[in-house]
């Protein structure tokens, strides 16, 4: 029985390497989520930038903003995740090759991937050019970005799946993300607004609590509610 347990769990393990290894080798190839999320990314901050020029913008509004950009760069890259599948006709040889299960943790490792390269990017970018904005506690803000992104991952994975058989797919995406994301989006900005002053990672405790609970939840409802988004 054991032996049969770990054989299971070795294939299953081995279905979500290779869905993910064929996303990932895919968007090398092709770079169309990364080209939407550069192109995007400096289009924003190059509006806020000329928005903002000889503007005095407190930083509360700096952090908000940071996130505002985050959310908007993800829905334009993110909505790929399974529409390709079916735009290319390979819908029907993940059903024969990969478990449910093994095509969503594939599918949300590609989107971590790509989340925190969107991320790193943003913020990287933000901290050089907006001026006025800047981390006082970084283990505030990089806890904040991570659990951020992780939830972020997770929520835009099955939403994307739910919205790939749709005529709309393009505008659905960021409404349909937006109520789901929500209350990350508001703890994420209470975070980075926490780090840009003296504060303890204590202070931030109840921050931190909201995002993992967040991350577990939507994590476990998806994996849950997968399957039958997946063979509907």
């Amino acid at each position: 029985m054991a032996g049969d347990s770990k054989f299971n769990f070795a294939e299953w393990l081995r279905s979500a390497t290779g869905v993910f290894w064929k996303d990932f080798r895919s968007e090398l190839r092709t770079r169309y989520a990364l080209n939407a999320l550069v192109m995007f990314v400096v289009t924003t901050l190059s509006i806020v930038l000329f928005s903002m020029t000889e503007e005095n913008v407190a930083v509360d509004v700096l952090a908000g903003i940071l996130w505002v950009v985050i959310f908007f760069s993800a829905m334009s890259g993110l909505s790929r995740t399974f529409v390709n599948e079916e735009e290319r006709g390979t819908v029907m040889t993940l059903h024969l090759l990969a478990s449910p299960s093994a095509i969503f943790f594939g599918k949300l490792f590609v989107n971590l991937a790509l989340v925190f390269f969107l991320n790193t990017l943003v913020v990287v970018l933000y901290l050089l050019l907006i001026n006025g904005f800047a981390i006082q506690s970084y283990g505030i803000f990089v806890l904040t970005l991570l659990l951020g992104s992780t939830g972020l991952a997770s929520a835009a994975t099955i939403i994307a799946a739910i919205i790939a058989k749709a005529n709309t797919k393009g505008t659905l995406y960021p409404v349909l993300s937006f109520p789901i994301l929500l209350p990350l989006l508001l703890t994420v900005m209470n975070g980075t607004k926490l780090a840009t002053g003296p504060a303890s990672l204590s202070d931030a405790a109840v921050e931190f609590r909201i995002l993992i609970s967040y991350s577990v939840v939507v994590t476990a409802a998806s994996y849950l509610l997968f399957e039958y988004v997946w063979k509907d």
